[in-house]
C-alpha cells in the first residue's frame, strides 16, 4: 500500500471524509523504500519502477569477480541480489548479464527462478519468458533476461542460436544482429555506457535507445572522491554521510552523456533514454557504519530507477507491457536516493489533445506541461528541498534551456525539435545526513532529481 504524504493526510483529516481512524503516516527517511501505487495515475497510466542494467551471478565480473566458486554460482551473492531487489521494492528488473556465463546459461536459469521461494514463471505460447520473483513481504518483481555485450539488449523472450554462434550474435553491434534480436527474441535493443559511443553510431544503428545516466561510469570518473571515502571509512567513519548516501559526494551529471543525448535528438532521431545502476557488487567490499558493504546490491538498487508508464488499470502487467512503454519512450528516471517523487508529469497539449513522452506531433504551437512532484511522505520536521523544473530543447552538443520555474511549468513552443523535462533539487532535507566531512560541499549543491524522456515536434 502506498503511504500518503503528510499534506494529503492533513487534508483528509480536516475534511473528515471517513469515520475510520486514519492510517499513521511513516515519514520517509534515507534508506526507506516505497512501492509505486497499485492503481492508475495521470491519464490512466500505471507507473512501474525498476532497473534497466543490473548484473547477477551470471556475469563473469559480478560478486567481486568470483560469481562461480567450486563450479557453483555463488549462492550468497545470488541471495544478495534477490534480497536487494525485494528491499528496494522494484516492480521489475531487466537484467543485463555479460555474454560470459549468460550466453552459456539455460534461459530459464538466467531468470533467477527458485521454486522453493515461491517464484512463478511468466509463460506465453509454451515458453517461459520471465520470472515473478517472490519476496518475503508477499510482494513480487518481474525478472526479465538480457545481456550487455555488443549491445545492451533487454527483455529477451528466449535465447537465440547456440554455442559460438550465440556468442558471436550477442557480441555483435551490427545492424543485422540488432534486427534479429528484435524480431526473434522480442528484445529492446539499447546501447550501454553512452560515453563509449560516437554520436554518429548512436544515430545510425537501428537501436531503440541508450543510457542517459550510468552510476558505475559516474563512480569511475570520481576516483578522487572514492579514495576520500575509503580513507574516511577506515579512519573517521563518524564524518561520513548516512551510509545509503555514500555515493552522493561522487554524484555529477556526465557531460559526455548529455552531449551525445542532445546531439542525437537534435539530428532528428528518436531514441529512448534509460538510467543504469550497473550494479555488480564488485567495487566497494568494505563495510560502512551500517554494517553493510558499500556497494551492496540493496544499496545500489535503491539509488535510482526507471519509471515506465504502462497502459494498464492495475499491476497485472507482463513483459510486453514493460517493453511497449520502453519502446514508446514513456520513461523517466529518478534518483530516489534523495526521495521518492510523487505527482511528476510531463506532456504536451494542443487543441485539447494530450501527447505523452516519446510521442511525435507535427509542427505548430504546442504547450509543454511539467508538474512539479513532491517527496513522498517527507518528514514535515525537515527543511524542504528547493526544487526547480526545467524544459530543455535538444541541440547539437547538448541541450538549451527553454523555461524554468519553482513550480508547475506551462510554456508554449513554436519551433520543431525534441523537448525534455527535468526536476532539480537542492537537498536541504538531507542536510543532517550529509556527515561532517561532506556537508559543506553538499548542503547547497543543486542536483538533478528526475530526467524525463523527450516529446518530439517534427
Amino acid at each position: 500500500m502506498r503511504l500518503l504524504s503528510p499534506v494529503l493526510f492533513l487534508i483528509g483529516t480536516l475534511w473528515g471524509c471517513s469515520d475510520e481512524e486514519p492510517a499513521p503516516v511513516t515519514p520517509w527517511v534515507t534508506g526507506t523504500a516505497f512501492r509505486t501505487p497499485d492503481g492508475p495515475g495521470a491519464r490512466g497510466f500505471v507507473d512501474l519502477r525498476g532497473l534497466i542494467h543490473a548484473h547477477s551471478v551470471y556475469s563473469h565480473d559480478a560478486c567481486d569477480g568470483e560469481p562461480v566458486k567450486d563450479g557453483v554460482h555463488d549462492p550468497v551473492c545470488f541471495d544478495d541480489f534477490r534480497n536487494g531487489l525485494c528491499a528496494a521494492k522494484h516492480d521489475f528488473v531487466m537484467l543485463t548479464d555479460h555474454n560470459t556465463y549468460f550466453g552459456e546459461t539455460p534461459f530459464e536459469e538466467a531468470l533467477l527462478y527458485r521454486a522453493e521461494r515461491g517464484d512463478v514463471f511468466l509463460e506465453r505460447d509454451g515458453e517461459r519468458v520471465g520470472s515473478w520473483a517472490h519476496c518475503a513481504s508477499g510482494e513480487r518483481a518481474l525478472i526479465l533476461a538480457g545481456f550487455e555485450s555488443g549491445t545492451m539488449s533487454v527483455g529477451l523472450s528466449r535465447h537465440l542460436d547456440e554455442g559460438e554462434a550465440r556468442s558471436q550474435l550477442y557480441g555483435s553491434s551490427a545492424a543485422a544482429a540488432i534486427d534479429r534480436l528484435k524480431r526473434e527474441a522480442d528484445a529492446v535493443v539499447l546501447l550501454q555506457h553512452t560515453e563509449d559511443w560516437t554520436v554518429d553510431t548512436l544515430s545510425e544503428l537501428p537501436i531503440d535507445g541508450f543510457e542517459m545516466y550510468n552510476l558505475h561510469a559516474n563512480t569511475l570518473r570520481a576516483a578522487g572522491q572514492v579514495l576520500e571515502l575509503i580513507v574516511l571509512t577506515s579512519d573517521r567513519p563518524t564524518e561520513l554521510p548516512a551510509s545509503d548516501l555514500i555515493a552522493l559526494p561522487l554524484f555529477n551529471e556526465d557531460e559526455r552523456y548529455l552531449e551525445r543525448w542532445g546531439s542525437v535528438l537534435a539530428r532528428g532521431h528518436r531514441r529512448v533514454g534509460t538510467m543504469g545502476t550497473d550494479c555488480h557488487q564488485n567495487v566497494f567490499k568494505g563495510k560502512l557504519p551500517d554494517g553493510e558493504r558499500g556497494d551492496s546490491y540493496r544499496r545500489m538498487m535503491m539509488w535510482l530507477s526507471n519509471h515506465l508508464l504502462v497502459r494498464k488499470s492495475d499491476k497485472s502487467f507482463d513483459d510486453r507491457d514493460l517493453k511497449e512503454a520502453l519502446r514508446a519512450g514513456r520513461n523517466y528516471g529518478a534518483f530516489e536516493v534523495m526521495g521518492y517523487p510523487v505527482g511528476f508529469d510531463f506532456y504536451a497539449e494542443r487543441g485539447g489533445q494530450i501527447f505523452e513522452m516519446g510521442e511525435e506531433l507535427t509542427a505548430g504551437a504546442t504547450e509543454l506541461v511539467v508538474k512539479m512532484p513532491e517527496i513522498q511522505a517527507l518528514d514535515p520536521a525537515r527543511r524542504p528541498p528547493a526544487k526547480v523544473a526545467r524544459i530543455l530543447k535538444a541541440v547539437e552538443g547538448g541541450f538549451e534551456e527553454v523555461a524554468r520555474g519553482d513550480g508547475d511549468l506551462r510554456v508554449t513552443v513554436t519551433s520543431t525539435g525534441a523537448y525534455r523535462a527535468e526536476i532539480r533539487m537542492t537537498p536541504h532535507h538531507l542536510r543532517e545526513d550529509f556527515g561532517i566531512y561532506f556537508s559543506p560541499t553538499l548542503q547547497d549543491k543543486e542536483l538533478v532529481w528526475i530526467y524525463a524522456n523527450p516529446i518530439y515536434i517534427r
